[in-house]
């Protein structure tokens, strides 16, 4: 698979850096997939921060059940193999950078959900405080130098405990990045901050494509039941990368043990699966909308405004 840029599009992000920071393994493909593609086959480096390697998964795949975190406690080093396909799949031949957050001297365990007895473990990511989980961040803000940062929301989305942290950690490192008074490195400024938003007209077309096949969308009955649907009216920014769905369901498949292959995210036919899966949305958490802009006067990219 090839991902090299055209001349024309490298071009308009020629020393363009795009930092993602995510909670576990998988969730870069789910909420970024197609824009982490999009933007790499156009020319900008991209990078990738995991905070955990996602121990407390459910495993889906019965032939490795014995990895579960109740079992052999063997989850983490299989996805940390997951995530790498899943990152090959979105980079082609380019390369990416990739750090789990505090390697090598510092590993934060997932963090399970909220109120579980894995909750409580002083090892989980929920468990660090911010500033020191953001230390290890601003020095990969400071090294990379990112124009662009992708997190999550205060709710982390969903609500999941690392989640959330994940935001913590990365509002505060963008800010402690930016002082030069923290630490000794050459401090850096993330001209934009997004969050990953997924608005509720778009999960309902999922939820009704649906209605008809033996598939449901996560057991839900009504949109008000999906936390991570959210009003469309919070939805600042819309990246169209439909012409890289296909890399974007290949990473998704290279997380096996967390999603169905036979679930809500293949259900979908090729065509709606690209109007759904292929277009990702964002919310400008930092910085000023720029043009150029959609009808409905959100961006469409999420360099606009930039001097690279």
């Amino acid at each position: 698979m090839s991902l090299a840029p055209s001349a024309s599009n490298s071009a308009k992000t020629v020393g363009a850096r795009l930092l993602l920071v995510h909670a576990h393994p998988d969730d870069e493909s789910i909420n970024n997939g197609a824009t982490m593609a999009k933007y790499i086959a156009e020319g900008a480096q991209v990078a990738l921060v995991t905070c955990t390697r996602g121990e407390e998964g459910e495993v889906l795949v019965p032939e490795f059940a014995n990895l579960a975190s109740d079992k052999d406690d063997q989850l983490g080093p299989h996805r940390e193999i997951e995530l790498r396909n899943a990152l090959a799949a979105l980079s082609g031949s380019n390369q990416m950078e990739h750090y789990f957050l505090g390697a090598p001297d510092k590993k934060y365990r997932d963090s399970g959900m909220m109120g579980m007895p894995q909750n409580e473990r002083p090892d989980v990511f929920w468990s660090a405080t911010p500033d020191n989980a953001a230390a290890h961040l601003v020095e990969i803000i400071r090294s990379f130098k990112p124009q662009v940062l992708i997190t999550y929301d205060d709710f982390g989305g969903y609500g999941h405990p690392d989640h959330i942290q994940a935001h913590r950690v990365s509002m505060r490192a963008a800010e402690l990045a930016s002082d030069a008074n923290y630490g000794r490195s050459t401090p850096w400024n993330i001209s934009k901050i997004y969050w990953n938003t997924i608005p509720k007209s778009v999960v309902q077309i999922g939820m009704d494509a649906l209605k008809d096949s033996a598939s449901d969308f996560f057991g839900a009955e009504s949109i008000d039941d999906i936390p991570f649907a959210k009003p469309d009216e919070l939805v600042t920014t819309v990246v169209d990368a439909t012409e890289f769905v296909s890399h974007k369901m290949e990473a998704m498949r290279a997380h096996a043990t967390q999603i169905a292959v036979d679930g809500p995210f293949f259900a979908l036919s090729n065509m709606l699966g690209m109007q759904v899966f292929g277009v990702e949305y964002y919310t400008l958490a930092k910085g000023e909308i720029s043009e150029p802009l959609d009808a409905d006067g959100r961006e469409i990219d999420l360099f606009a405004g930039i001097s690279i």
